[in-house]
């Protein structure tokens, strides 16, 4: 709870901070405190010292799986905000506005972590959803942020619809919202339970962007200005599976034999598709576009054992990715040329920056000593433990392992293309952007050789 009210307290701070001050850097200096205030409030809340008590009546409720996911979601948007100060102050003239409406994603995102009621689901994924369709379409002048805005749009409310309408069947069936309720009731599926739950996991779907429900992803991703990009491919990615394993694991644990071969379809679907798109892509924004689609496969996983191992696997996994993906995204934001092509010989130009882009590369394609391995790892480990489904685990191998080529075609063109060729950018990278790189690259390897350290609180 104190998240919650904290971002959504700060998320009005900024709306009146542009009115406040007109130094652009000031309001990210606001922003970047806010953020760090929040993750202390959860983090306090944790330990157990609440500084709101409010009765949700049973609509809310937070274990260390909620809080652990709210502490990386933060520290993940920290990140970002110090990384992607100097791009979001530049996508418009009162970037104030932009953060409050991260600061709003951020309050959704907190309810997120804890509802135990399909309300209180419904009431998340549009606070998290609105806000976004507004950032997407930041870029008034650009045709492709245009429509990039109104696609998500589209899709979006027609996810939601689905979702409002399961949520109605499964109400009418059971007579409960609660989460817990609806699993309690659930002694055999009826056809109304069964449609309901079948229109949840399409609808959890397409907002995670697991095929065959991916189709909007790569163009809104591509249209969407780069730095609000990452926030989208990243931490929002991260909340939608977060309710994807906690809606099923909670409601519909019982009857797991029954729903595990419909998911089993779209983890394939997802890791196939995702990793045979992106090796034909010529564009890194478009390419990392269609590779988050392929981690969604691996991160499906996940939903599909719901065990412990599961678990601990998926908070690392939205550690590893999120921090690799807003480093690229955060480099690439500086580009005007988003090709392969137009990274040839950067490590000759920027070696620093190409060394934390390859750690960052590594830990997406599950090389070991980068978090993104033991994320892999856990992932696997967890269908394993799971029972005889071996099949499963030998497709989402042969995906990450197509995945290399694809990662490494990146890395090819920043340190083994010719630099008499090279049409990279002369783009300046400050002192301390170059400094946060080095610490995002350090997280990765740190994360990597000990993953106990943040799975411990689980």
């Amino acid at each position: 709870m104190n998240a919650i009210i904290l971002s959504t307290l700060w998320g009005v701070l900024m709306m009146y901070a542009g009115f406040a001050t007109s130094n652009k850097k000031t309001v990210s200096v606001i922003a970047v405190l806010g953020v760090i205030a929040v993750l202390v409030s959860n983090w306090l809340e944790f330990l157990g010292l609440p500084f709101f008590n409010i009765d949700t009546k049973g609509m809310l409720g937070y274990n260390a799986f909620g809080f652990l996911f709210n502490a990386v979601t933060h520290a993940t948007l920290l990140m970002y905000f110090l990384l992607s100060a100097k791009e979001i102050e530049g996508s418009s003239k009162t970037p104030s506005d932009h953060y409050a409406l991260i600061f709003f994603i951020t309050a959704g995102i907190s309810v997120i972590a804890g509802f135990k009621s399909l309300l209180m689901l419904f009431i998340g994924i549009e606070i998290i959803s609105i806000p976004l369709y507004v950032l997407a379409g930041s870029d008034k002048s650009n045709l492709k942020s245009n429509e990039a805005a109104l696609k998500y749009f589209l899709m979006g409310s027609f996810s939601t619809g689905l979702l409002l309408m399961g949520i109605a069947l499964l109400y009418g069936d059971s007579g409960t919202f609660y989460l817990e309720g609806i699993n309690i009731g659930i002694g055999f599926l009826t056809p109304m339970k069964t449609m309901g739950m079948v229109l949840l996991m399409v609808s959890m779907a397409f907002k995670v962007s697991a095929a065959p429900f991916h189709f909007w992803t790569p163009d809104v991703y591509d249209g969407t200005p780069t730095v609000y990009t990452s926030f989208m491919a990243t931490i929002v990615k991260a909340a939608g599976f977060f309710a994807f394993l906690k809606l099923f694991e909670t409601a519909f644990g019982k009857v797991h034999a029954q729903w595990e071969v419909l998911l089993s379809v779209i983890i394939v679907l997802t890791i196939v598709v995702g990793n045979v798109t992106a090796v034909f892509q010529q564009s890194v924004k478009r390419m990392l576009s269609y590779s988050s689609i392929a981690q969604a496969g691996f991160m499906l996983l996940g939903v599909y054992s719901m065990n412990l191992m599961a678990k601990q696997g998926i908070i690392l996994y939205f550690a590893a990715y999120g921090f690799a993906s807003i480093g690229l995204f955060a480099v690439l934001a500086k580009f005007k040329d988003h090709s392969i092509e137009g990274l040839n010989g950067f490590a000759k130009k920027q070696p620093v920056i190409a060394g934390s882009m390859l750690v960052s590369l590594l830990s997406l394609t599950g090389i070991p000593l980068t978090a993104g391995f033991f994320a892999k790892y856990y992932m696997i480990l967890s269908v394993l433990k799971y029972g005889n489904n071996l099949w499963l685990v030998i497709i989402a191998i042969l995906g990450a392992a197509v995945s290399v080529y694809y990662y490494f075609r990146v890395i090819q063109a920043m340190y083994f293309k010719d630099e008499a060729d090279a049409t990279v950018e002369q783009v300046g990278f400050s002192k301390s952007f170059q400094l946060l790189m080095v610490v995002n690259a350090i997280v990765l390897l740190v994360l990597g050789i000990h993953p106990d350290w943040l799975m411990l609180f689980l």
